[in-house]
């Protein structure tokens, strides 16, 4: 794999040229938005292939992977543009595999809202070992709420072999966790049960694979009040074969200086559960001071405290795919950020004519211009290389995984990425 830094005076025909890929499949492979437009700084992703073939008259998805002797989703992993239509052209080419060193199999985790656009949804899938479904909210008296209907999305999981998970948190409908119910629940052992029994019978009747739960803020004062809760639903979820995870964001303090996070000792809650997902979503904020969204120097810090506390097979490694765009000057706590893809920061970086910069400690994009009304703006967002180094992170530290928060839209060049280094592990028998 070569991650190309488009320079001054490249054009897609000239990237094309130089490394004997055709233009429609550069495009293709990693969702370039503007390729009559190139931003200087903008990154390409090139995989050779290793075997190509050219659709023939009568062949399906299905006919092909056997005759090549791979799976179809191997097939809508190399090739997840065939996910949004239903038939193949005859005379065009597919990718049956690539030119990679893959050298072990990695769990992955989508998080996603329920109502997440279907077209995005099945792209995403033959990536996922699990799905995870953010839509149940825990009330201070036990009981369990959901927002929407979530019955087809875990119905599309299995259909591509992906193992859904329902995620419980204290979380309000507008994104705010609520501590008042937070301390109930972890001060009063007969909530923890009812809490748990009413998750138990949602995931009996809908047909999860197990239990994500959502814990922020965890302290030096609350982790053995957090312990004690994950051994009592352990106990009632494992004995029934459902799989019980836990969602960490590690608090973290930033100051002019330095960021720093309280060292916790997490073992004691990795005893009751499967997995742990670390995540970097509390830095993902609308509201927050305009950086690289958990640089990777920082993350490194964390990581290397964090093996030392939980069996690194346990460890899931957080990801948030998103950038945000903050105008300035930066007021704290008044200055709200826009959410924003990689493609859409690749767009503004063009129209404005500004090329993208990289901070090589943080492994971030970044780059600032100017709006219609002459206000200046700053965007980080993750380009190929940021997703490459986080991605090489889980097998520096040999975790089980990688989380991604979210796959609301389908990030082209992140799975690329991850598809070229990783296999993907299947719970379900379907691959």
């Amino acid at each position: 794999m070569i991650i190309h830094v488009v320079q001054p005076g490249d054009t897609i025909d000239s990237i094309s040229d130089y490394y004997n890929i055709p233009v429609s499949r550069l495009i293709l492979e990693n969702g370039i938005p503007n390729p009559d437009n190139l931003a200087i700084g903008q990154t390409i992703v090139i995989v050779q292939p290793e075997t190509l073939y050219t659709v023939q008259v009568g062949d399906t998805l299905g006919s092909i992977a056997e005759h090549h002797h791979v799976s179809t989703l191997e097939l809508l992993r190399n090739n997840p543009y065939l996910s949004d239509r239903e038939i193949l052209y005859v005379g065009e080419t597919i990718v049956i595999k690539y030119q990679t060193n893959k050298t072990r199999a990695i769990a992955t985790i989508g998080y996603t809202f329920s109502y997440i656009e279907r077209s995005v949804l099945i792209k995403s899938l033959p990536f996922l070992t699990y799905l995870t479904i953010f839509n149940y909210r825990a009330t201070g008296e036990g009981e369990i709420i959901s927002r929407y209907d979530d019955t087809e999305l875990i119905q599309l999981a299995k259909t591509y072999g992906a193992a859904p998970m329902m995620l419980v948190s204290t979380m309000s409908e507008e994104g705010i966790v609520n501590p008042e119910v937070t301390y109930n629940i972890l001060n009063n052992p007969s909530v923890q049960i009812s809490l748990i029994e009413n998750a138990l019978n949602i995931m009996r009747m809908k047909g999860f694979y197990g239990i994500n739960i959502y814990t922020e803020n965890i302290t030096s004062e609350t982790i053995n009040s957090i312990a004690e809760y994950l051994q009592r639903a352990s106990v009632i979820f494992r004995s029934e074969g459902y799989k019980i995870m836990i969602t960490i964001s590690p608090a973290t303090n930033m100051d002019d200086s330095n960021v720093g996070f309280e060292q916790i000792d997490y073992s004691k809650l990795s005893k009751f559960v499967d997995a742990v997902i670390f995540a970097s979503y509390d830095w993902a904020r609308t509201y927050g001071f305009p950086s690289a969204i958990y640089p990777v120097n920082i993350l490194r810090d964390l990581l290397d405290y964090m093996v030392n506390t939980i069996p690194p097979e346990k460890n899931f490694l957080g990801v948030t795919s998103l950038g945000y765009d903050w105008a300035l000057p930066y007021v704290p706590g008044a200055t709200e950020a826009t959410a924003i893809t990689y493609n859409n920061a690749v767009q503004i970086a063009a129209e404005n004519g500004v090329p993208i910069q990289f901070n090589e400690p943080a492994q971030s994009a970044y780059f600032y211009y100017t709006d219609s009304d002459q206000v200046m703006h700053i965007v980080w967002t993750k380009d190929a290389r940021s997703f490459d180094a986080r991605a090489g992170l889980v097998a520096e530290y040999n975790f089980q995984g990688l989380s991604i928060w979210t796959i609301m839209r389908f990030e082209t060049q992140m799975w690329f990425i991850i598809n070229t280094q990783y296999y993907i592990e299947r719970l379900l028998g379907i691959d």
